[in-house]
């Protein structure tokens, strides 16, 4: 079973800022796969499967906020008997990769990242994951926090659905199917 993990915040106020890039993600698999998302309490998560590739995949959002993302993955490892180095993906932003930059890697420290701190403290940091770069000069002008948690700008939320978002979806398909490998792409 592969499990596709998306950091983000639960709540409609969050859905579209930047923070959330990893449910907008998942949110588009699932629209294109048609699936439906449930609610599943005992691991602070909803749920949506999906087959990529003939496999059954899943995809997690979690319900908590996105600095304490680890609850929800451990319980997830736990129940399903899961090994994070070849059966999880996390997708999130990356507040220091410019906006459009894509970067994969297979393990790796934090960086900074307070959901990815969380989920290494739970895990371990040996996972693959999708680092989907946010950064813009917005940032300077907010600051961090708000930046973050601000909605994507419409050229933004354009360029993510054009360009971005399908190479994400392709990213996933390939870690899904066991081609991932380490990359960084500009768009």
């Amino acid at each position: 079973m592969k499990l596709i993990f998306a950091q983000g915040n639960p709540g409609t106020e969050y859905e579209k800022s930047r923070h959330n890039v990893g449910f907008i993600v998942l949110d588009n698999i699932a629209l294109n796969c048609k699936a439906q998302w449930v609610n599943k309490p005992k691991f602070q998560a909803s749920m949506a499967s999906v087959l990529i590739n003939n496999d059954k995949v899943t995809l997690i959002k979690p319900n908590t906020f996105y600095n304490e993302t680890g609850a929800s993955i451990r319980k997830l490892v736990d129940f399903y008997k899961l090994d994070p180095t070849t059966d999880i993906l996390v997708v999130h932003d990356d507040l220091d990769l410019p906006f459009g930059t894509i970067r994969v890697r297979q393990q790796g420290r934090d960086a900074g990242n307070n959901g990815v701190k969380s989920i290494n403290s739970h895990i371990g940091s040996n996972y693959a994951r999708i680092r989907i770069g946010i950064n813009n000069e917005f940032r300077e002008k907010i600051g961090d926090v708000n930046f973050v948690l601000d909605n994507f700008r419409n050229a933004e939320s354009k360029q993510l659905k054009k360009d971005i978002m399908p190479k994400v979806i392709n990213l996933v398909e390939q870690f899904c199917d066991g081609s991932l490998t380490i990359a960084s792409h500009k768009l």
